[in-house]
């Protein structure tokens, strides 16, 4: 509901229709994943439900996650302003494939969680956990990350507003401040965690960084 009134309330019109091709995507993935985790790996989705400012013990995360909370919002709500004003023109075409991101960001995303159980929503380390280096942690040190990337630069194009990259690069940067942060952390509090940095050498993106 909270999402629905995001989109259209900004927009003043329900005939807005990137806006209901996105909540449909959205929320059917959404719901597929936490049905799926829900029965297989109910674990998961306690870790993932302790998250937001207030759940984190470290001050700058307190501050990063607020940041990222105000930037989802106004990725959400730019659109719908962009949308009554009429001040972007998406093509339809460049639309679906924003939503193809979405779809494809939150795929990744399903299978970083199928691979490592200890994805908590806040920077932590649980007593049993290991460090993961399997699946797509083979590939880049946070997958999730990158999935998420994927998912956020997608949802402009989606929604059709070129105006709501500017609160898609705001988040990234605070994304992208979050994990460095979470590398220090486990490096001094995961072990094996360093000698995985040494091995998967690239963050987010093979080959580049």
């Amino acid at each position: 509901m909270t999402l629905w009134i995001l989109i259209f309330v900004p927009a003043r019109s329900l005939t807005y229709w990137q806006g209901w091709v996105f909540l449909g995507i959205f929320g059917i993935c959404v719901v597929a994943i936490s049905l799926y985790f829900l029965k297989h790996d109910p674990k998961l989705i306690e870790r993932r439900l302790k998250a937001g400012p207030a759940a984190e013990t470290q001050r700058s995360q307190k501050i990063i996650q607020t940041l990222s909370s105000a930037c989802f919002i106004a990725l959400i709500l730019v659109p719908g302003i962009d949308h009554r004003h009429g001040w972007s023109a998406v093509p339809a075409s460049i639309v679906v494939v924003g939503d193809v991101c979405v779809v494809a960001g939150l795929l990744m995303v399903f299978f970083v969680f199928k691979a490592n159980s200890y994805t908590s929503g806040i920077i932590e380390v649980q007593k049993e956990q290991t460090v993961i280096s399997t699946g797509p942690y083979a590939v880049v040190r946070h997958p999730m990350y990158a999935g998420a990337f994927i998912m956020l630069l997608g949802i402009p194009l989606a929604l059709g507003s070129w105006w709501a990259f500017v609160p898609v690069f705001l988040l990234i940067a605070a994304i992208v401040w979050r994990l460095l942060e979470e590398e220090t952390f486990l490096a001094d509090n995961l072990p094996g965690y360093a000698g995985y940095q040494a091995s998967v050498r690239h963050r987010l993106i093979p080959g580049v960084w």
